[in-house]
Order: C-alpha cells, then sequence, then structure tokens
C-alpha cells in the first residue's frame, strides 16, 4: 500500500471542511479545490474576477511548493467557474503562470462555489 504524506503551508489557506491542502500519494500530489481566500486573513478577494484567479493560483503556487514542486509540474486542472463568461480571463491569467508544455484541464461552470466564490480550481501534481 502507498503511503500518504499530508501536505500542508500557511502560505495557503487552511482547509475550510473536513479535507487537507493537499495529499501526496507516491510521486503523485493531489491538490484540494482553491477558493480566493487570502492566507493571512482568510477573508475572500472580491475585487474582481481577474483577482479572484491571480489568488486561486497563487495558493496552487504555495501548495506546489509546500510539496516539493512548482506550478510546472501539474499534470491536470479541474477549473470550477461561476459563470463560464470567465473562460477567456482564466485563461489570459494561466499564461501568467504556466508555459507550454500546459497541464491537461477541464473547465466547467457550476451552480455555485463555497464563499460565493467565482472560481475554484484543483489539481494533480506528478514530482
Amino acid at each position: 500500500m502507498t503511503a500518504k504524506t499530508i501536505i500542508a503551508t500557511e502560505n495557503a489557506p487552511s482547509a475550510i471542511g473536513t479535507y487537507s491542502q493537499a495529499v501526496k500519494a507516491g510521486d503523485t500530489v493531489y491538490i484540494s479545490g482553491q477558493i480566493p481566500l487570502q492566507p493571512q486573513t482568510m477573508e475572500m478577494v472580491t475585487e474582481s474576477f481577474e483577482a479572484q484567479a491571480v489568488q486561486v493560483f497563487e495558493n496552487l503556487k504555495a501548495i506546489a511548493e509546500a510539496a516539493g514542486g512548482s506550478l510546472s509540474e501539474l499534470v491536470k486542472i479541474t477549473v470550477l467557474l461561476s459563470d463560464l463568461k470567465y473562460f477567456a480571463q482564466v485563461n489570459e491569467v494561466m499564461e501568467r503562470y504556466f508555459s507550454a508544455p500546459y497541464p491537461a484541464r477541464a473547465a466547467f461552470a457550476v451552480k455555485a462555489l463555497p464563499k460565493d466564490a467565482d472560481i475554484e480550481v484543483e489539481a494533480v501534481m506528478v514530482l
């Protein structure tokens, strides 16, 4: 059986439910969905969708680094949006954080996200 290691960092929001920021199993890291919470205050970023997306990717970056990796090692991300009208803006923000070859990705519009966020992103990373 593969041992699990829980990944936690103060540089990303603490869990607001019954989950870990990330779990490492073998050389694979499963990063829980991140919403635009500022880790220091646990307050939502609300000034714009772009600001929310940037905060989400900063949170993912902090967790990836705490696991011993980086965003370049993400192999799959899932983007949940409050509205598909934000799809183009997600691509613009992702261009700041990723370069080719990009991770695989799925994007969905959902009815609601925790704390009324407009974006949540989860990821899988292979070290």
